[in-house]
């Protein structure tokens, strides 16, 4: 029975490969559905890997308080153009009035330059906070310290300065506190260092950036115009409530009516989780209707050079038989051989898209795991085993006399 059984799988083997140019064109629709289903997947994967890093950047108990939502949906942008401005003020009358918030710190940002002697870093996001933000921000400080409610008041020019900026302005200094930088050609004093946070769904960089008191960039800058609240949730308090509690506080300051829409937003991490659902189940989709359509071409592409190969080799299959080979053993000989086609493809296709996983990180987030592999192949193996089945009963089922009589 094993050796039977071995002697099918080697023909099987042979059969496949004596016709390489017939078997690689019978690949193609097995790759390019497999290529579909693993880059869907490593898209996937990637997004889920630096999803929980990514939210981290955003606080898990920090409110936003702005103009305009994170995701604006099918709104017209003019329609949040058009809103009033966060006014600084909310944030003290916020920090004040709401039970369930511990901190409420102002913020603004500016793309801005800093220089130190000859090197120069340019495009930097500045951020303009209150001292407040020393609770709240959610980034930690590798080296030096945040800047005081003292600092913030007077318009201290102190500024804390990113990873990438550390290593542009200073590449040979461990630590730059104390020294003197220009931003935007007016002198401040570096006093610490934000650890390396990495990039927001591994593709924009949040490590070039500055931070400076919200009070010295008026005076340095002049008002702006667009800013935004950073609200701590306080430790204990029920995160939905505080959301509940600052809506209703900020319709107050805002004056709303009750029948008024609000004209503002309160932005937290759970829209980023929304929107990565949305994006998630999108990939999903189309790489699953290429994937589908592709394999569904691949295997009826295997099922036709199968019904060929039985025609082909009907006069083997009765000489075989008459020699005493059980239905069995044929039909495991040509279900070998369509799997042996359809594995080949999605070999082929799992190792493009190992290439190509290389590429796509450059532009988005990507991540090959063995799950994937081993679902690429086991889809690969199913096609084989659906195509091949028909044709191979049908050689099975196959009379030795009328077959070694077929010409």
């Amino acid at each position: 029975m094993f050796n039977q059984l071995y002697e099918s799988v080697v023909i099987g083997f042979k059969a496949v490969f004596q016709n390489k140019g017939r078997a690689f064109l019978t690949m193609l629709g097995i790759i390019i559905g497999i290529l579909s289903v693993s880059l869907m997947g490593t898209a996937i994967n990637g997004i889920d890997n630096v999803f929980d890093d990514t939210m981290g950047m955003f606080g898990e108990d920090v409110l936003y308080l702005q103009q305009f939502p994170w995701f604006m949906g099918n709104t017209e942008w003019w329609e949040f153009r058009n809103r009033p401005q966060i006014r600084e003020e909310y944030a003290a009358k916020i920090a004040k009035r709401a039970e369930s918030i511990s901190f409420a710190s102002v913020e603004t940002n500016r793309r801005v330059t800093l220089t130190y002697k000859e090197s120069s870093s340019e495009g930097v996001d500045l951020k303009c906070a209150s001292w407040q933000s020393a609770y709240i921000d959610v980034a930690k400080i590798e080296s030096g310290r945040y800047f005081t409610q003292l600092e913030d008041e007077q318009r201290a020019r102190v500024v804390i300065i990113g990873s990438e900026v550390k290593k542009v302005l200073f590449p040979n200094v461990d630590d730059p506190t104390g020294l003197k930088i220009k931003i935007n050609g007016l002198n401040f004093k570096v006093i610490g260092v934000f650890s390396e946070q990495g990039k927001i769904f591994g593709m924009f960089s949040i490590d070039n950036m500055a931070v400076i008191p919200y009070q010295t960039s008026k005076g340095v800058f002049g008002r702006s115009w667009w800013l935004s609240i950073s609200l701590k949730v306080r430790d204990g308090a029920n995160k939905e409530a505080a959301v509940d509690e600052v809506h209703y506080i900020t319709r107050g300051l805002r004056g709303l009516r009750p029948l008024e829409s609000d004209n503002f937003a309160i932005n937290q991490q759970e829209a980023m989780e929304d929107e990565l659902g949305k994006i998630k189940t999108t990939i999903g989709l189309i790489g699953i209707g290429i994937a589908a359509l592709s394999l569904l071409v691949g295997g009826i592409g295997i099922m036709n050079i199968m019904f060929v190969s039985v025609k082909e080799r009907t006069k083997e299959i009765g000489i075989r038989k008459a020699l005493g080979a059980k239905r069995w053993v044929i039909l495991i000989q040509f279900l070998f051989e369509a799997v042996i086609i359809a594995l080949i493809g999605g070999m082929i296709g799992l190792g493009l898209t190992m290439l190509l996983v290389g590429v796509i990180n450059k532009f988005f987030v990507a991540s090959m795991s063995i799950g994937l592999v081993i679902t690429a192949i086991s889809v690969s193996i199913g096609v084989g085993i659906i195509s091949g089945i028909v044709p191979a009963s049908q050689a099975a089922r196959l009379d030795p006399i009328e077959a070694m009589r077929y010409e």
